[in-house]
C-alpha cells in the first residue's frame, strides 16, 4: 500500500514536472520572438559593414561603432525634437489622466440613468481602428482654430494633444479602479457634507494611485510613439517630436537602415527607463484594475 501511495506521488510530481517545464518552454519561446526585434534593431545600429538583411541573423555585431548614432546626430536636430517629445507627452499624460479620472467618477460611483450603456458605448470605441478618427480629430482641431499660423507652436501642440485625451483605455481602467473602492467611505463623506469633486480628490484619487501609474505609463509610451498624427498636423519640421524626426533619416531613393535602428534605440531608451524605475506600480495598476 505504501508502494502505491509513493507511486502515485512520484507521478503526480513527474507530471507537475513536465507541465512546468512546457510552460516554462512556451514562455521563453515566446519571449525570444518578442525581443528579437529589439535585438535586431540595437544590433543594425551598431553595425557598420556586411548585409543588414542576412539568413541566419547575427546576433552581435561584427565590428561595432557609434558611427550610425553620430550621423543621427547630424542627420536629425535630435535636442530640439526630444524637447518636443517631452513636452508633448508632459502635457499629454497630465491633461489625459486629469480628464479621465474626473470622467470615470461618475461612470463607477454616481446613479443616473443611462450610465452602463454610456460606458460601454464608449468602450465599443475599442474596435475602431486609430486610423478612423483622423478625419475627424483634424475637422476638429480645424474648427477650433487651432491650426492658425498665428497660433505658432502652441496651436499646433495643443491639435497634437487635444485628440490624445478621452482616452477609452483611461477611461476602463479608472472605472475599474474606482468600483473597487468601497461606496461606503463615500457615503460617510457625503454625511460629513463633502462635495463630489472633494471626495473624488480626497478619496478617490488616493485609493486609485496605483492605476493613475499605470495608465500614466501606457499614456506616455502612446504620446512619445505618436508618428501618423504629428506629421498631419505639424506644417513646422521644428516642431516635429522624435518619432516623426526620424523621417529626416529615410531619403526618397535611399534609405539609411542603420542610422534609423540608431534613432529608433534613443527613441526607446526613454520607455525603458521609465518602465524600469515604474514597473511595481505599472503592474499593481493594472492588477488593481482587472480585480476591479
Amino acid at each position: 500500500m505504501k508502494n502505491l501511495e509513493a507511486s502515485r506521488v512520484r507521478r503526480k510530481r513527474w507530471r507537475a514536472a513536465l507541465t512546468n517545464l512546457l510552460v516554462y518552454a512556451v514562455l521563453i519561446a515566446v519571449a525570444v520572438v518578442s525581443l528579437y526585434p529589439f535585438l535586431w534593431t540595437l544590433v543594425t545600429s551598431l553595425e557598420t559593414q556586411g548585409g543588414i538583411f542576412e539568413f541566419p541573423p547575427k546576433l552581435l555585431p561584427q565590428a561595432p561603432s557609434w558611427r550610425n548614432y553620430a550621423a543621427v546626430l547630424e542627420l536629425v536636430p535630435l535636442a530640439r525634437q526630444f524637447l518636443n517629445s517631452l513636452i508633448l507627452s508632459f502635457f499629454g499624460v497630465f491633461l489625459s489622466v486629469l480628464f479621465c479620472t474626473l470622467a470615470a467618477y461618475p461612470l463607477a460611483k454616481m446613479e443616473f440613468p443611462g450610465r452602463n450603456f454610456i460606458f460601454y458605448a464608449i468602450l465599443a470605441t475599442l474596435v475602431l481602428p486609430n486610423e478612423a478618427g483622423l478625419i475627424v480629430n483634424y475637422v476638429t482641431t480645424a474648427k477650433l482654430g487651432l491650426l492658425k499660423p498665428e497660433l505658432g507652436a502652441v496651436g499646433q501642440f495643443a491639435a497634437i494633444i487635444l485628440p490624445a485625451l478621452p482616452s477609452t483605455v483611461g477611461l476602463f481602467l479608472m472605472r475599474q479602479a474606482y468600483l473597487s473602492v468601497p461606496s461606503e467611505l463615500l457615503e460617510a463623506a457625503r454625511m460629513d457634507g463633502a462635495s463630489e469633486l472633494l471626495i473624488w480628490r480626497r478619496i478617490m484619487l488616493p485609493l486609485a494611485m496605483p492605476t493613475i501609474a499605470a495608465f500614466g505609463i501606457l499614456q506616455f509610451v502612446a504620446i512619445w510613439n505618436s508618428f501618423l498624427w504629428p506629421v498631419i498636423i505639424l506644417r513646422d519640421r521644428e516642431l516635429y517630436p522624435l518619432a516623426a524626426g526620424l523621417l529626416d533619416l529615410a531619403g526618397t531613393f535611399a534609405t539609411n537602415t542603420r542610422a534609423i535602428s540608431a534613432g529608433a534605440v534613443i527613441q526607446i531608451i526613454p520607455i525603458l527607463i521609465l518602465f524600469f524605475v515604474f514597473q511595481r506600480y505599472f503592474m499593481r495598476g493594472l492588477e488593481g484594475a482587472v480585480k476591479g
